[in-house]
């Protein structure tokens, strides 16, 4: 069973999500939040694998309290889905930083949701290609610009030339199998290579070494997405 926690504002908002994710028989709510100190708190003490996180709340805002999840060791298992009506909105990819999984629009369809849920329980980043090339990456490139590598390249000396290779494919949104199909390998030798990144790079999960892949210099955004 998948325990989901609803943060946003709009009470009729999460009454909306409630009711789509308890219709889920893998899914339930646990607990709901109107601004990010009361979903911390609500993940504490009712428990979690998914946070819908509303990034726009007064008081304590969805990425300050995606930031305090990602910072607590005794919440390493939960995953932050960002939700958001600017889906070009900057404090996305700082809450990506901060160790959110990924974002989804609040105007995405129910199955798309409940999708987005199951992806990030399952530890997979919700990050199309478009995403990853556009917004992520032009984000990343700008602040690297203004204040030069927030990662060096030498935090990538760990990783083997393979390793490098798929850090450069997880970093453009593709999937494991799609992974697996351009590197000529198994889906299963993709999950291997994707642990170790996780491991060496210290990441939370995938969108973490998205934004990592772009931090180091690894990959840098495409002309058209700027």
């Amino acid at each position: 069973m998948i325990r989901v926690v609803l943060a946003d504002d709009q009470a009729l908002l999460r009454s909306a999500f409630r009711v789509l994710v308890d219709s889920d028989p893998e899914m339930t709510v646990t607990g709901e939040a109107s601004d990010g100190a009361e979903a911390l708190e609500v993940v504490r003490s009712a428990g979690a694998d998914v946070v819908l996180m509303d990034i726009r709340m007064p008081g304590t805002d969805g990425l300050a309290a995606t930031r305090a999840i990602g910072a607590d060791p005794d919440l390493a298992h939960v995953k932050v889905v960002i939700l958001t009506t600017f889906e070009s909105d900057d404090y996305v990819v700082e809450a990506l930083r901060a160790g959110a999984s990924g974002f989804l629009g609040k105007g995405a369809e129910p199955e798309d949701l409940l999708h987005a849920i199951r992806l990030a329980a399952a530890g997979e980043a919700l990050l199309s290609p478009a995403a990853t090339r556009g917004l992520i990456g032009r984000f990343l490139a700008q602040q690297r610009d203004r204040e030069g590598a927030a990662l060096p390249a030498a935090a990538l000396e760990v990783l083997t030339a393979r390793e490098r290779e798929v850090l450069t494919e997880v970093a453009a949104g593709l999937s494991n199998d799609e992974i697996a199909q351009r590197l000529t390998v198994s889906p299963l030798t993709v999950k291997t290579h994707i642990n170790r990144l996780l491991a060496k790079l210290s990441a939370r999960d995938r969108a973490q070494l998205v934004v990592t892949a772009y931090e180091t210099g690894l990959v840098r955004p495409r002309s058209s997405a700027g």
